[in-house]
């Protein structure tokens, strides 16, 4: 590999105009790809230095009339593939019982969102996944403001080289950190359109999954869901709520009874896994595996806490974390990187969720709540969706700031069904704008809420095209998801 200064003078002399390929074969995958995938690049910012890497599947379904999703994920950071593999939002999932040593192999999903929406996977901001810039420049100084500016640009040029997606409903969607990103673009598209830039985007709405939104309110609301999880007793959450006056996070050192309370909070808590609080809890000391998928010899002091300690020779215990190594072991071999068409020496490591780009990266948007007042005026419709059993960016907080919005409420609290079960419960809103909110549980899962229940989460995004496709109803009959309860909002 080009050593960093060799790699950033190479990559000077490149061209690097936008580029597209159509992928019809994956290592791990046998035989051809049954469907559509292309990737690319795409040059933003100034002289195009940024380079955002995307992954693009045609829906299943009918591209010409599904809507076109633009699906961001968390972080910041973390790879679009995260969402696209690990959230069951693509077509392959890995499988794991045949995946042996250090190749991965993979599984069509039948739950992927590409059944029903065309899906552009985006590594962004730069320094996700795939994604990297020409100079150091490219790197530093990256926002909110400018990665939500960069996504639009990413957009517009997108859509300039597949034009016959102009005419798609279009809606922007994301998880966990994007919720702060997210309505932030869907302004940038929406004052775009106001001012006739080319090309124009038939933006439609956007979907967000325990978003983050409010940074302190979010982690304040992790009280109350602890308490309503029963990780804290009645007694305790009431000296919180007495004590800290309903603020956690900005606490005042010299109020001991908060600091003492607090110190209780956390010695509950903090050995449940939050993402998914029915979980294990524990970490991988080496994201990567020695010769196999994980080497259970690379563990840390809380794993090994958590080992299953019987004389019968049963496993370690099982954590989700482990799935991912798989990830990191398949992107960052060359045979991939060359089916996928990614750029020799443009990054010197994938890493599904990149946490050193926190270091630079300025988070200069602590609350998006006033995007999502503004876009209230045009009508839009937005779906926010909440595992239920996440404590990172709990339902009771994203709840809390919707109905700080003073939307008129069309349908109650009510439970929701797929295959004759309640998948979750949903309420929905509405504004004289004719701007609809549904906010919706998916029940049993965590942070990344397809990731955990990815059947409930397809029934759930289907509704965005039955406005659309009247067929797909059709779709939705056979596959049994009673949807009665989102459609009408959606």
């Amino acid at each position: 590999m080009l050593p960093q200064a060799l790699l950033f003078m190479a990559l000077l002399t490149t061209n690097v105009a936008s580029t597209s390929n159509i992928i019809t074969a994956l290592p791990g995958f046998p035989g051809n790809l049954p469907f559509k995938l292309e990737t690319g690049y795409v040059g933003v910012g100034n002289m195009d230095d940024v380079q955002l890497f995307y992954y693009f599947i045609e829906s299943e379904g009918s591209p010409e009339y599904d809507p076109l999703v633009l699906w961001l994920t968390g972080g910041p950071g973390c790879s679009a593939f995260s969402g696209l593999i690990y959230e069951n939002l693509g077509p392959l999932s890995f499988d794991y019982a045949n995946s042996i040593g250090n190749k991965p192999k993979f599984k069509l999903n039948p739950y992927s969102w590409t059944k029903v929406a065309n899906i552009i996977f985006l590594d962004a901001p730069v320094g996700s996944g795939f994604s990297y810039a020409k100079t150091w420049t490219g790197y530093t100084n990256m926002s909110d403001t400018l990665s939500a500016a960069q996504t639009y640009e990413f957009l517009r040029k997108w859509l300039m080289d597949h034009p016959k997606f102009f005419n798609n409903q279009l809606y922007v969607a994301g998880d966990s950190y994007s919720g702060i990103v997210v309505p932030i673009i869907v302004q940038e598209i929406s004052d775009g359109n106001h001012d006739d830039n080319v090309p124009p985007i038939n933006i439609k709405g956007y979907v967000l999954g325990n978003p983050a939104t409010d940074l302190d309110k979010d982690e304040d609301s992790r009280i109350l869901f602890a308490y309503l999880k029963a990780l804290i007793s009645d007694e305790l959450y009431q000296s919180l709520e007495t004590n800290c006056n309903g603020e956690y996070i900005n606490v005042d050192p010299n109020n001991a009874l908060c600091v003492d309370d607090l110190e209780i909070y956390n010695e509950c808590t903090e050995d449940i896994r939050a993402a998914q609080i029915l979980e294990p809890s524990c970490t991988v000391t080496s994201p990567k595996s020695t010769g196999s998928i994980w080497n259970p010899d690379h563990l840390s002091d809380r794993d090994s806490k958590n080992t299953l300690l019987t004389s019968s020779g049963l496993p370690r215990l099982w954590c989700r974390e482990y799935n991912y190594i798989l990830s990191e072991i398949w992107a960052n071999d060359k045979t991939v990187q060359d089916a996928l068409h990614v750029r020799e020496g443009s990054i010197e490591e994938w890493v599904r969720c990149n946490y050193s780009l926190q270091d630079s990266y300025i988070k200069d948007v602590s609350s998006s709540l006033v995007y999502h007042e503004n876009l209230i005026k045009k009508g839009y419709r937005v779906l926010i969706y909440s595992g239920d059993h996440d404590m990172v960016v709990p339902y009771v907080g994203t709840l809390a700031w919707i109905e700080s919005l003073n939307l008129t409420v069309d349908n109650r609290w009510r439970p929701w069904f797929v295959s004759g079960q309640i998948a979750g419960y949903s309420v929905q809103y509405s504004h004289i704008t004719n701007y609809k909110l549904t906010f919706t549980t998916i029940k049993g899962a965590g942070h990344t809420a397809p990731e955990y229940k990815p059947e409930e989460c397809l029934a759930m995004i289907s509704s965005l095209r039955v406005k659309v496709d009247l067929g797909s109803i059709i779709g939705i009959i056979r596959a049994n998801h009673d949807l009665s309860s989102l459609l009408c909002a959606v």
